[in-house]
């Protein structure tokens, strides 16, 4: 493991161990970022050990549950273990890009493309300790260098596909019922290209809103490209006027890996900011969720426990509130989490 180590941080540990020399701490140093699997079985694969009190669903101290037990029930030192870590041992969560594509008419980086992520998602995988990093498209007009996003899926735990512009028509074989749902062709050929690459690295993909119609494409699936046009009858699934506080209520499936997390209650109120839905679910998948209103498709899963983790859900967690009573985000994000922490036990795909 190559360990970079600043001035700083080396007259720190020289304080910190009087008597050493300069190359006993660096070797100090070394050894301690070489040990981050250690921390981590104990956070992750260590059930019985230090186990503290079971806390609260919404506790974001708790621990990693296990496939047929409920979050409610567990506490643990998983999260509170992250944040405790030093920086090399926190664990390392990728977050796909949104484009802003190249405009000569825009005023601000005029022709330039832009690349970027939405705060709240940065802030929600941040919120337990883990650091979140953009995950740049290594292609385009300005490429250079040789990174491909295999080296990210290699370096990173795990990854987050996050909201932004529709998946185009022509991504799943039918091509726009209108131009304003052409979509962005170039952001899906870069984020299945991401989900491939951290598919080959056994490496787990949690998607959110777009990220959850992607995944469902990147495996084969189709999508209703508006709801309002093919599915009159359908609640309203996206307001603008309101955007993030339009809200409906989900039914969860029992038995899934969703219900264990919630154990609480089968139907939860989330968020909705979407105008595209689930219509043909790829193979492989399970639903755990739909609206109650009108069933669209809310959450799915991989149903091949032995392949890497793949979930998603429609609505947004990040968006969640402390003081709403909509779905808590603290066990989705924990389940998420503690699939990447455990790959970085064991690596082997």
């Amino acid at each position: 493991m190559e360990l970079r180590i600043g001035e700083g941080e080396v007259r720190r540990a020289r304080a910190r161990v009087q008597g050493a020399g300069r190359r006993r701490e660096l070797r100090a140093l070394a050894a301690r970022a070489q040990g981050a699997d250690r921390h981590l079985r104990q956070a992750v694969g260590a059930w019985g050990e230090a186990r503290a009190p079971a806390a609260p669903r919404g506790n974001r101290d708790g621990g990693h549950v296990p496939p047929d037990e409920s979050a409610a029930r567990h506490g643990g030192g998983f999260h509170a273990a992250v944040r405790r870590c030093h920086v090399t041992h926190r664990l390392k969560i990728g977050i796909s890009a949104c484009f802003m594509h190249a405009d000569p008419t825009r005023a601000l980086f005029t022709g330039k493309t832009l690349q970027y992520v939405e705060q709240s998602i940065a802030h929600w995988v941040m919120s337990t300790g883990a650091l979140a990093v953009m995950i740049p498209s290594p292609t385009g007009a300005t490429q250079r260098g040789d990174v491909t996003l295999d080296h990210y899926a290699q370096w990173l735990d795990g990854l987050v596909l996050h909201g932004g512009a529709d998946v185009s028509p022509l991504s799943y074989g039918e091509q726009p019922l209108q131009e304003k749902w052409a979509g962005d062709k170039i952001r899906d050929e870069y984020e299945i290209d991401l989900v491939a690459a951290f598919e080959r690295q056994g490496k787990p993909v949690f998607g959110v809103c777009r990220g959850l119609q992607l995944i469902n494409v990147a495996y084969g699936g189709t999508l209703y490209q508006d709801i309002e046009t093919q599915l009159p009858h359908a609640l309203r699934h996206r307001d603008a006027t309101v955007y993030d506080n339009n809200f409906h209520g989900v039914e969860i499936a029992p038995g899934s890996r969703l219900a264990a997390l919630y154990p609480e209650g089968r139907r939860v109120k989330v968020n909705s900011i979407h105008h595209q839905a689930i219509k043909d679910l790829a193979a492989g998948f399970a639903v755990e969720a739909v609206s109650h209103e009108d069933g669209i498709i809310e959450a799915i899963r991989r149903t091949d426990a032995a392949r890497p983790y793949l979930a998603a859900v429609q609505w947004h967690p990040e968006f969640h509130r402390a003081d709403s009573d909509t779905i808590d985000d603290a066990a989705l994000l924990q389940d998420f989490l503690s699939a990447a922490a455990a790959v970085r036990q064991d690596p082997t795909p």
